[in-house]
């Protein structure tokens, strides 16, 4: 594209101004603290639904497969509906959205408690409305994660999304100690009414909340062009590949600690619901410890070397849980179980959300909880399945060695530190000069920018190029072609398509970013400054308009 104007200065947004340090400066910038705790209350209710639902079959003859069911049943949403949560995150008001959620979470979880009550829950109906509740999560995830950007400076996210860590396992440690006690005394129903009265917290901090305006695109894009967007993001960018990929080779064999627990806890260390509250809540306090100490070890060990030593601390802490001989001893490897997690979750989530531009966070965070979920529902089933039909110790001795072997591997393959990384929208491309504006929805739309390349630069700056298509694809091109022109032996047409006039405008406003500058920067410095970009827009109307007219006569 063009660059024959000065680079405008990036606008000011929540979320990018420099603030103070340390692992709970967060909570000094307004509203986060209050929404956090409204995170806090939630989750504690959902985590007390979950031990409440997996609970409810421990008796059965098929505990090992229904426990484990449930597990997939809580996660599949978030793989099947995650990036359209995400889309209407990057598209609406974000406050609104999870208002909604909440109350959505009240009337589903206030129904399960009324039914399981009148005793009309059979493992179906159960599993039913663990997926229902699920869908409520997938839109409350994608929705709260990219939020968290808005609350705070760029400088407290890394900060901001560990205290996120902490709010999950501070209420993964309170809900099923909570739970635990309940069904100890009055069975599993009130549960999910706890769950229905733990929204009401986060309802109250959103409507005491208002959020600030936002940078925007003029025009607000449309659900499936942003889906596919999302996605084809995701694609382009290996960096965010990357990440992906080291999530689910870790999630993949480690959720056979979530899925097997309540086996390990009822059949191995012969626990009542109580006992294996207790050990959820040394999970927490796990996490807990996790979150607090990852932003001060993260200055001394890079990315790379803690997802690797997490990996194999964690597997050789499941592998012991088969050989522990009661609660006492389990409660530290359960300790270290929760903290392991919690520091690769923690450092995967925070390095993808430091690298994203703000106009595709919540969508490319949907796919990073698609990849976590699917991981753990696919394998959930598998590790109970396993402990069924062939041991529980079997199941986990093998998840074991495959996280061992993971985070082994991790040593020897290479990880981006994002930290550094400036991802503020950067309007630098002059505004498209076109002699009549075109409809939003019209397109498809091309590109054209010519390049004159010296002979001898033409090697480099094809190199140059490879990662111009990176970045067109990234923010939104669905097509890209390099030609050399016939005629002349030094001139060269770079011709990328977008779908619609709408997302080509999306790129002049809010998709590039500095990283996308400096890649145009270095293909110009190997060729002559491209002349003005070239639209080449579609004819179709004008077409139909003079076929009309033709009848006419």
């Amino acid at each position: 594209m063009s660059q024959d104007s000065a680079a405008e200065p990036p606008p000011v947004v929540a979320g990018e101004t420099a603030g103070p340090s340390g692992p709970l400066a967060p909570f000094r910038t307004p509203g986060f603290g209050w929404l956090w705790l409204g995170v806090v209350m939630s989750s504690v209710g959902f985590w007390a639904q979950n031990v409440g639902a997996q609970w409810l079959f421990i008796d059965d003859p098929n505990a090992a497969t229904i426990i484990s069911l449930v597990q997939t049943a809580g996660t599949l949403p978030m793989v099947l509906f995650s990036l359209a949560a995400g889309v209407l995150s990057d598209a609406f008001d974000r406050r609104r959205l999870l208002i909604w959620v909440q109350l959505y979470f009240a009337v589903a979880a206030t129904l399960l408690s009324v039914l399981t009550a009148l005793g009309l829950v059979p493992p179906l109906l159960l599993l039913a409305f663990t997926f229902a509740i699920g869908v409520g999560l997938a839109m409350q995830v994608s929705t709260w994660q990219p939020m968290i950007t808005e609350l705070v400076p760029r400088s407290q996210i890394a900060a901001a999304i560990r205290l996120d860590m902490v709010s999950v396992n501070v209420s993964r440690a309170i809900g099923p100690a909570i739970a635990g006690a309940v069904i100890a005394i009055w069975g599993v129903a009130p549960v999910f009414a706890i769950n229905a009265a733990c929204t009401l917290f986060l309802i109250a901090a959103l409507l005491r909340w208002r959020r600030p305006p936002q940078v925007a695109a003029r025009v607000r894009e449309r659900f499936l062009p942003a889906l596919r967007t999302g996605g084809r993001y995701v694609r382009n960018e290996p960096v965010v590949r990357l990440i992906l990929i080291r999530l689910a080779v870790f999630a993949a064999p480690a959720t056979a600690m979530w899925a097997l627990l309540p086996l390990i806890a009822n059949r191995k260390l012969g626990l009542a619901a109580d006992g294996y509250g207790l050990l959820f809540t040394a999970l927490g306090v796990g996490a807990i410890t996790a979150a607090f100490s990852m932003g001060r070890i993260s200055r001394y060990v890079s990315a790379k070397l803690v997802l690797s030593i997490t990996g194999v601390v964690y597997g050789i802490a499941f592998a012991l849980t088969m050989v522990v001989p009661g609660l006492v001893p389990a409660l530290p490897l359960l300790f270290v179980l929760g903290f392991g997690w919690t520091a690769t979750a923690a450092t995967l989530n925070a390095e993808l959300q430091l690298y994203l531009p703000s106009w595709v966070r919540a969508r490319a965070v949907a796919v990073y909880m698609m990849t976590f979920t699917a991981a753990q529902a696919l394998a959930s089933p598998i590790w109970g399945l396993i402990a069924q039909h062939v041991s529980l110790a079997a199941a986990v001795w093998s998840a074991s060695g495959l996280v061992v072997v993971g985070g082994l591997i991790g040593f020897f393959w290479s990880f981006p530190e994002s930290g550094h990384l400036d991802r503020r929208p950067l309007a630098y491309w002059p505004e498209a000069r076109v002699l009549e504006e075109p409809e939003p929805d019209a397109g498809p739309v091309q590109v054209m920018v010519s390049y004159v390349v010296p002979a001898e630069n033409v090697t480099d700056w094809l190199l140059a190029m490879e990662e111009m298509r990176r970045s067109r694809a990234r923010s939104g091109a669905t097509r890209w072609e390099l030609y050399r022109v016939g005629e002349r032996a030094d001139t060269y047409v770079e011709i990328f398509t977008v779908g619609s006039w709408s997302e080509h405008l999306h790129q002049h406003e809010v998709r590039l970013t500095a990283e996308d500058q400096a890649i145009e920067e270095r293909a110009f410095s190997y060729a002559s400054r491209p002349n003005a970009a070239l639209h080449l827009l579609p004819v179709i109307e004008p077409l139909t308009m003079a076929r009309a007219d033709e009848r006419s006569t």
